[in-house]
């Protein structure tokens, strides 16, 4: 056990089993992928972005280190952490720097910066930017990737620990940290609330147990679906989508 800015660190966890996933092999190489509200979105190594269209990832006109999609829309940051947000068919320029951003919130948008803190902005001033301005909520603690869904937000920090943030909704961007026991290197939420993560072995597991009246869940399982190891993931209508260590993609179901 550690402690981490007060909170009481438990680092191991049991996993159930093991599960080999059925999974479809697609077109393509990318480095993150982000799934939801019916979308799949993501960036390869060269920061070219992508958009899934009938199977199909085609590119579209704006560099990205990260891009995310969900109820908040489609979000991106590029290599210089400006932050872009796809507004009528174009991306725009949204105030405030980020190193990656989610969308997958109850319209709720969050991210984090490079120094790993934690940033929110809630419906309200989601809908109404740009004729007003745009108060991101900082969030106390640090972390280098950070996701949200319909009502919990998980995040893993530099060190790799997990926490997941209950209490979150569309207005607010307010909630309590909780520990979660494991070691996760990126993790996101999907927007029916699944979470899956990749830890520093290049391994896919899922949070089992979860619902809203349980955000925590209760164990993780181990999943395969890259027979070398994993390196992203996002989940959305029934479908997991990976991201191999080589940059190949599965489309798989569960």
């Amino acid at each position: 056990m550690k402690v981490y800015q007060g909170v009481l660190l438990l680092l191991s966890c049991q996993i159930l089993y093991t599960l080999a996933l059925d999974c479809t092999i697609m077109n393509g190489n990318l480095k993150q992928i982000d799934a939801g509200s019916g979308s799949v979105v993501g960036v390869n190594d060269l920061n070219q972005a992508f958009v899934l269209q009938d199977d199909v990832f085609n590119p579209v006109s704006r560099s990205l280190k990260h891009f995310s999609v969900g109820p908040a829309g489609q979000l991106g940051v590029n290599k210089n952490n400006y932050i872009f947000k796809l507004m009528s068919g174009r991306f725009v320029e949204f105030p405030g720097l980020l190193k990656q951003v989610d969308a997958g919130g109850d319209q709720i948008i969050a991210g984090v910066n490079m120094n790993d803190d934690i940033f929110c902005l809630n419906m309200d001033a989601s809908n109404q930017w740009p004729s007003s301005t745009t108060p991101w909520v900082t969030i106390n603690g640090k972390l280098k990737y950070y996701s949200c869904g319909p009502y919990s937000c998980w995040g893993v920090n530099s060190d790799d620990y997990i926490f997941m943030m209950k209490g979150v909704s569309s207005n607010a961007c307010s909630g309590t940290f909780v520990n979660i026991p494991g070691l996760l290197s990126m993790i996101e939420v999907g927007t029916d609330g699944s979470v899956f993560g990749v830890n520093y072995e290049a391994k896919l597991y899922q949070r089992v147990g979860v619902s809203r009246s349980n955000p925590a869940g209760t164990d993780w399982i181990s999943m395969i679906a890259c027979p070398n190891g994993h390196k992203h993931v996002s989940f959305d209508l029934g479908v997991l989508w990976v991201v191999c260590v080589d940059g190949s993609i599965r489309k798989c179901t569960l």
